[in-house]
């Protein structure tokens, strides 16, 4: 039997208090009286939902589910409260059950928005009324019909996450054009920094890199030391590689200079290590460089 002790509590959806745990963990927890459940699917709605590290509006946040992004629901509590997990990189946290689509998602065809900040509209118009705040990473589904064409501009018919009928500009679901994560990283400067933020709108360390991978289909874990054992240790960085701190992560330009969401500056910044004071107390605290491979 594998201790309790030693599951991660992000990963692994288990509350000795209640003794409650999610089915996979049954024959895995130490001690007796565990009530186990069946996660069920569900997606998150029309708004970013922010997952947070125990079920109240005072707690951290802990990372965000992007508009249409796969979840699993663990549990539900009373007061509005779901225990919940983002099936990307199986992150844990709770989130307020109204902001929840039950289900596995749509069955058409998804489309995935790419500008870093959109809206869609009510009418295919840029005068037309605003209905969501997208991101880059929203997945929305194409309605049926055609395109509308509106002073040059392409017009898409989409449903929501929640379902109601909407439309984006063709524009924001172009492909990405950045080729590495360093070039995808620096579309975020001067992003602010949000604890636990996953979007344009605003995020975090490790927020970032994540995004800059999966812009280039490579799924990193959510927090820093978990990307920093899921990739291979280099000692001479290149563009693209990821640097470490104690509780921090950057993506590198080159050999010297890195880009980072940082709470110093509260927004995405470019530093170079060992210049200036702030890039001196980075260049000395590095604890490593990762690199991706295959």
């Amino acid at each position: 039997m594998r201790p309790t002790a030693e599951l991660d509590p992000r990963l692994h959806a288990f509350d000795p208090l209640a003794r409650l745990a999610e089915e996979a963990l049954r024959g895995r927890l130490a001690g007796e009286g565990w009530r186990f459940v069946a996660p069920h699917a569900a997606r998150a709605g029309n708004a970013r939902v922010s997952l947070r590290a125990r079920p109240g509006a005072d707690a951290p946040q802990v990372t965000e589910a992007l508009p249409g992004e796969a979840l699993e629901v663990v549990a539900e509590r009373e007061g509005g409260w779901a225990w919940v997990r983002t099936a990307h990189d199986g992150y844990l946290g709770w989130a307020r059950a109204e902001a929840l689509v039950p289900g596995d998602g749509p069955g058409g065809e998804v489309r995935q928005v790419t500008a870093l900040r959109a809206h869609a509209f009510a009418e295919p118009g840029v005068k037309g009324r605003l209905v969501a705040e997208l991101c880059a990473g929203a997945r929305l589904e194409r309605a049926s019909g055609a395109e509308v064409t509106e002073e040059g501009r392409r017009w898409v018919p989409v449903h929501l996450p929640e379902g109601q009928e909407a439309w984006v500009q063709a524009v924001v679901l172009s492909p990405i054009a950045e080729a590495d994560a360093a070039g995808y990283a620096l579309r975020f400067l001067e992003t602010p920094y949000v604890w636990g933020g996953r979007s344009a709108w605003g995020l975090d360390c490790s927020g970032l890199t994540q995004l800059a991978y999966a812009a280039l289909g490579r799924s990193l874990p959510r927090d820093a030391d978990q990307q920093q054992a899921s990739l291979r240790p280099v000692t001479e960085p290149q563009r693209g590689d990821l640097a470490f701190f104690p509780g921090h992560v950057g993506v590198m330009l080159d050999g010297r200079r890195l880009v980072h969401a940082n709470a110093t500056h509260m927004r995405v910044t470019v530093e170079t290590l060992g210049e200036g004071e702030y890039g001196g107390r980075l260049a000395v605290s590095v604890t490593g460089f990762g690199r991706w491979t295959a």
